[in-house]
């Protein structure tokens, strides 16, 4: 394979620091433009500052091997890794259009500098799509990271449902309480546990069953729990019954609820995790439930607001007030109880670091807006007997660094569905109201 020449954009730093490695033995070129823009992300206490500062830890390492400026040698097998100055940017033709002022633009300059002192391919790689657009408006080839991207498209995602044809009676028998055991051979695509089947009667398209798989030897089982009777809570569609049925099994440690606005994912999600905690049933197999979600603002942020972290949290959480006050009847004498006795906890994603979590009910709303690096943090917080679950819509997505195949709720639903203790439902109804359903068909 032709060695290459590859230009990083910043954006490719602060999604993944371990980029650099990603290339093979290609080589990269670092203009200095790329350093001093992650320099002013390093501050930043979120994914993007860790990535800024573990990035410059690493460049500050390969230094100790040699001249980052004469360049050296990534690791074994690997390309060169070099830093370019300005100076190469005298004799290259820019448009004059272009103003190298602005960051980007420089940075394009800096790989068409490299590209006229070079015969190798070179190639800009950047999470811009405006910076790819503008590298191919002057002939420079461009294209987007991938590497971290778990599908091609968000349609590829697991949607936790097969669709299954079978003989007529074979719904029937299901329904009369047998053992009803679908081989390996029988199915199409790769059936994960605690996946959802629809069985459909091969003789009546309308004559159906829905059942929950475990493995191919074993017996599909029917849906134990479809509703969460201290809430009143009764699903309106099979996939809340799927959604409430995962939720409500201590078994399964990991799930992961994806949907679009008023599906019902966090309402289902927060309404399992009271009926667990302070449930009058008996049922309470956690301790207490944690809610938290990512400080990620639609629109332009607020600033720094004033108060305890909880008052600062706040504009932040009002989705999940909003649900709690729903479910306790409006009462925020009786949810300040629970908070004050520590039952219910409204927690930042910034403090989560270095915690460990035992017998909670986690919940993390909006979990699209978190990178994959993000929610592995997330993840190894929990401790014995915790459940932890993951809400979001991946169509609604205000993390510029994160997109529909990127993110972190992604990579969580593909990374699990292999294991017993995981499992996944895609909500296709709106249920909020006919406003919201419409709403988000149409708009």
């Amino acid at each position: 394979m032709a060695k290459k020449n590859y230009i990083l954009d910043t954006s490719v730093y602060l999604t993944d620091a371990d980029a650099l490695y990603k290339f093979d033995n290609h080589d990269i070129y670092v203009p200095l433009k790329v350093l001093e823009e992650i320099d002013k992300h390093k501050k930043r206490q979120d994914s993007v500052g860790i990535n800024a500062r573990r990035i410059i830890r690493t460049l500050d390492e390969l230094r100790t091997k040699g001249n980052l400026q004469k360049g050296v040698r990534l690791d074994k097998g690997k390309g060169v890794l070099k830093v370019i100055s300005y100076e190469v940017l005298k004799n290259v033709i820019f448009p004059s259009d272009l103003d190298l002022n602005i960051p980007d633009h420089m940075i394009i300059a800096t790989a068409m500098a490299v590209r006229e002192e070079s015969t190798r391919k070179t190639s800009v790689v950047s999470r811009d799509i405006n910076m790819r657009v503008i590298c191919d408006s002057v002939g420079l080839p461009a294209e987007d990271y991938t590497t971290e991207k778990v599908v091609t498209s968000s349609d590829e995602l697991y949607s936790g449902l097969a669709t299954h044809l079978v003989d007529d009676q074979v719904v029937d028998r299901f329904y009369e309480g047998n053992d009803i055991i679908i081989s390996e051979d029988e199915v199409k695509h790769k059936w994960h546990p605690n996946q959802y089947v629809l069985l459909v009667s091969n003789a009546n398209e309308k004559k159906t069953c829905i059942a929950r798989f475990y493995t191919h030897f074993q017996p599909l089982e029917k849906v134990i729990h479809s509703t969460i009777p201290d809430w009143k809570i009764s699903s309106r569609n099979k996939e809340q019954a799927f959604a409430i049925d995962l939720l409500m099994d201590p078994d399964v440690k990991v799930v992961s609820l994806v949907g679009r606005a008023g599906s019902g994912k966090t309402l289902c999600a927060i309404a399992s995790g009271l009926q667990q905690t302070i449930g009058l049933r008996g049922n309470n197999h956690y301790d207490r439930m944690i809610v938290s979600r990512p400080v990620q603002p639609l629109g332009k942020d607020i600033g720094f607001l004033p108060g305890t972290m909880e008052e600062k949290m706040l504009p932040w959480l009002m989705p999940i007030q909003d649900n709690l006050q729903f479910l306790v009847g409006g009462d925020k004498k009786t949810l300040q109880m629970y908070m004050e006795k520590g039952k219910i906890e409204i927690e930042a994603l910034t403090y989560i670091r270095g915690r460990s979590i035992a017998n909670a009910f986690i919940i993390i709303d909006e979990a699209q807006n978190l990178t994959a690096h993000e929610i592995k943090t997330i993840m190894t917080r929990v401790g014995e007997g915790t459940k932890i679950v993951l809400t979001g819509d991946i169509e609604q997505i205000d993390n510029v660094y994160v997109n529909e195949t990127s993110n972190g709720l992604a990579h969580c639903v593909e990374k699990f569905k292999e294991f017993p203790i995981a499992g996944h439902v895609t909500f296709t109804r709106g249920e909020r109201s006919e406003v919201a359903t419409l709403a988000s068909k149409v708009l």
